[in-house]
């Protein structure tokens, strides 16, 4: 189809493995995601990059953009999947593709590009956590409010930057909560894509495999009722910079 009819692909980068809760409840991560980004008319696939999966080279040129999700692999591993997928990401951003990155995403994404990721001194960063956004063009044209509250669950940051990257937002406990490299790229260290259940169902987990204290489990659980993350202004700004013309700043 020729013209403005070009149907719009995107291709979803999964690291993690679906739990069997949000494989029924949602249809895996992939739900999880095309439930947040997808429109109408639009075609989302998904690859598992944690068993090998990858776009190849007559692939990535049907693709308007790419969404990189969370894992539970560590950024700063060298796993081979890990290796491929950094391999990866350099080809798409040397051909100046669109690219969300997602909690690992955000962190990969920086690796990736010249940057630094590794634990964060301040540990644990799991529930709802308020960002500091930077002005920017794009973000008062979709009316995106200074602040922003966020689902969080990470024990890794970004330390340094790449090279030509901005900060897009910060928080008390993270000092890189979103950048932006170029017009092309973005990552988001929280989980706009998360609902309150997926993220107590991920307590439970890190409880159970004791990454974290059941002290800290139950007080995150306990404080679950006031969780509200601006879901729909985080909905808003990652399309409109997947999908929009206009870069970021």
């Amino acid at each position: 189809m020729a013209g403005d009819h070009h149907q719009k692909r995107f291709a979803v980068l999964q690291c993690a493995e679906d739990p069997e809760y949000v494989k029924k409840k949602y249809g895996g991560y992939f739900g999880v995601f095309v439930r947040m980004l997808g429109e109408e008319g639009e075609a989302w696939h998904v690859y598992r990059v944690t068993c090998g999966e990858l776009p190849d080279d007559k692939e990535i040129g049907v693709y308007d953009g790419f969404v990189i999700t969370g894992s539970c692999s560590d950024a700063h591993g060298n796993d081979a999947w890990i290796c491929n997928l950094l391999c990866f990401l350099r080809r798409l951003d040397s051909m100046r593709k669109k690219i969300l990155g997602i909690c690992f995403g955000h962190q990969i994404l920086c690796r990736a590009l010249g940057g630094k990721t590794g634990r964060a001194t301040s540990g644990w960063d799991i529930g709802v956590t308020a960002v500091h956004v930077s002005s920017s063009k794009l973000f008062s044209s979709m009316k995106i409010p200074a602040r922003l509250s966020i689902f969080e669950c990470h024990r890794d940051e970004v330390t340094e930057l790449p090279p030509k990257a901005k900060v897009l937002a910060w928080s008390e406990k993270t000092g890189i909560e979103m950048f932006e490299c170029g017009s092309h790229i973005m990552g988001i260290q929280g989980h706009p894509e998360y609902t309150k259940d997926i993220l107590l169902l991920l307590i439970d987990r890190l409880h159970h495999r004791n990454l974290i204290m059941e002290k800290y489990a139950e007080e995150l659980k306990a404080s679950a009722g006031a969780w509200e993350p601006d879901r729909e202004a985080w909905r808003r700004l990652c399309i409109g910079f997947l999908k929009g013309t206009a870069g970021l700043s």
